[in-house]
């Protein structure tokens, strides 16, 4: 089979529910290659508590954004989306189905949408405070403005996006109304079709709980000592991610083995339900069954 009508295919979901498979098969089957939009899969050096595909997982095809920028550095939707969309429409120009995979639904949503940020005219003075601010107290601190300011606005921007935080604030401080009340909609830049394989709440969790049992046979705790001993701090943004913050408190405060699985498992488990939720406004979306993941079936939506 070949790439559909120039279109472009997201493969979403809940963490462990067999996204990185499907994406493979799918690449195989429709002359495509995967890009990957997991917030933590574009670090080198985070293979375990990621899940990271191995080469002999992705089976010879090529994937895109893993492994592409250093653990000590900070990562924000805005780099994703000026790296990966040049891959996407290369893809696109050469006739192949770009495949985009993962459940960070920020990056996903940069890739698919060509966001207006509002009609407001550029201040540069308001948004040097802002970058000022983030200098000195951090992105989270600015996030937390805008919550207040424009609450609709924050949900929607994470706060590693400070680009697009920072408008929505000048928006707001230059016309005095919220960039969300502006009738601001995303427009769609691809012709898409997304799907996810929706698994019973319990198998779902069944699957998370035993993922994290193997990461921990494999070495997680290894991989984040690590991490931390070649200069990696607790405060970087990749140690944010699920698995390796929590390991690197428990080292740090002496948490048992048991005790950071478990609560990895948890939080895992809780990250998976809000990844649902997150994919249920997805346009042009369907939800498949473990027995409905099988190319034949994309083919069917793809068309």
């Amino acid at each position: 089979m070949q790439a559909t009508n120039n279109k472009v295919l997201v493969i979403c979901g809940a963490t462990a529910s067999g996204k990185t498979s499907l994406a493979v098969n799918c690449a195989k089957a429709f002359n495509g290659e995967v890009i990957s939009a997991d917030s933590l899969l574009v670090y080198r050096g985070l293979n375990i508590g990621t899940a990271k595909p191995s080469l002999e997982e992705r089976q010879g095809v090529p994937h895109h954004m893993i492994d592409v920028v250093e653990p000590t550095q900070s990562f924000s939707v805005s780099d994703y989306e000026a790296m990966a969309l040049p891959i996407l429409e290369n893809l696109l120009k050469a006739g192949k189905l770009p495949i985009i995979c993962g459940g960070t639904g920020f990056y996903i949503n940069s890739l698919l949408y060509k966001s207006q940020f509002g009609n407001a005219g550029a201040d540069e003075a308001v948004r040097r405070k802002y970058e000022q601010l983030a200098e000195e107290f951090g992105k989270e601190y600015v996030h937390g403005i805008l919550r207040e300011k424009d609450p609709e606005s924050a949900e929607k921007l994470h706060f590693n996006d400070l680009k697009r935080v920072i408008r929505a604030l000048e928006i707001y401080d230059v016309t005095g109304m919220a960039k969300s009340a502006q009738q601001d909609k995303p427009i769609p830049r691809f012709d898409f079709v997304s799907v996810s394989i929706s698994y019973p709440r319990e198998r779902l969790y069944e699957r998370i709980n035993l993922r994290v049992e193997e990461m921990f046979s494999s070495g997680l705790i290894e991989e984040v000592k690590g991490l931390l001993n070649s200069g990696v701090t607790e405060d970087m943004q990749c140690m944010q991610g699920i698995g390796y913050k929590e390991i690197a408190e428990g080292l740090r405060i002496g948490v048992m083995e048991t005790e950071m699985q478990e609560l990895i498992q948890k939080n895992t488990r809780n990250y998976a339900k809000r990844q649902e939720t997150f994919f249920k406004r997805m346009q042009n979306h369907t939800f498949l069954a473990p027995e409905e993941a099988t190319v034949e079936r994309v083919a069917q939506i793809l068309q």
